[in-house]
């Protein structure tokens, strides 16, 4: 078996790592790079405006990361008056090191939906949520926390931007290790390798077992043609690796 993985950031490297040690041949394909968002000059601002009670969501890492920064260099300090949210655990436990504060996280749906079900969403009459993210994503929470009653404001963090590659080169590399197996973490990460991969190598691509972390990306993954779609309980690197070695 060898494994394709297009996680982006710095968690693709770990985890080709951890695939490796477990006698895995592993390829990591970043199909974007990471950098600054277009609108996280504004984060001290709108941070600033929040009122006592108000809510901070952050969607990942990449926007924890990007967020931290800014307001450490602008001078601001994280409030305790706030409440905190993230999708996940491990983007929890990373938000709250890094800012000393409690964040809130569905423990039972790690994803958007699990987040509109918690108790703290129910009723946002005269809540204003600010929203850190990257470019696009999914309009669901926003849109439900809207129609709820919270005033909603979004900062793009930080951005995903395509890594240049000689698509032909890197597909044929692909091939020829002998990759059967590609681990996909976001829909727009899913849908940017459709159109990395060359018309001429898709029945290979669908052939493949995709290893992804939500529901949502498996009904996508089912529309563009894939078969053997096997989904991880959590989005982190050790449930990828444990899901990948179980559906062997």
């Amino acid at each position: 078996m060898a494994v394709l993985v297009t996680r982006s950031d710095e968690r693709g490297g770990q985890l080709v790592n951890m695939l490796n040690k477990a006698g895995i041949v592993a390829i990591h394909l970043p199909l974007f790079s990471i950098e600054p968002g277009r609108e996280i000059n504004e984060l001290p601002n709108k941070y600033k405006q929040l009122k006592s009670g108000d809510y901070i969501f952050a969607v990942s890492k990449n926007a924890v990361n990007y967020a931290v920064q800014t307001l450490k260099n602008t001078g601001f300090h994280w409030r305790s008056d706030l409440n905190y949210f993230t999708v996940g655990q491990r983007t929890a436990e990373y938000f709250a090191s890094q800012t000393g504060q409690v964040i809130l996280y569905p423990w039972q749906q790690e994803n958007s939906e699990g987040v509109l079900s918690l108790p703290a969403m129910q009723k946002l009459n005269d809540k204003r949520i600010l929203i850190l993210r990257g470019n696009g994503g999914r309009e669901l929470f926003p849109h439900k926390a809207h129609e709820r009653g919270a005033e909603v404001d979004i900062v793009e963090c930080y951005q995903r931007v395509p890594v240049n590659y000689n698509n032909e080169e890197q597909s044929s590399v692909c091939k020829r290790a002998g990759v059967n197996t590609i681990i996909v973490t976001s829909v727009e990460i899913l849908t940017y390798l459709m159109d990395f991969v060359p018309k001429t190598d898709h029945n290979w691509l669908k052939n493949c077992r995709l290893i992804t972390i939500s529901r949502r990306i498996k009904q996508f993954a089912l529309h563009f043609g894939w078969k053997n779609i096997v989904i991880s309980p959590r989005a982190d690197n050790q449930s990828l690796l444990q899901t990948l070695l179980q559906s062997e």
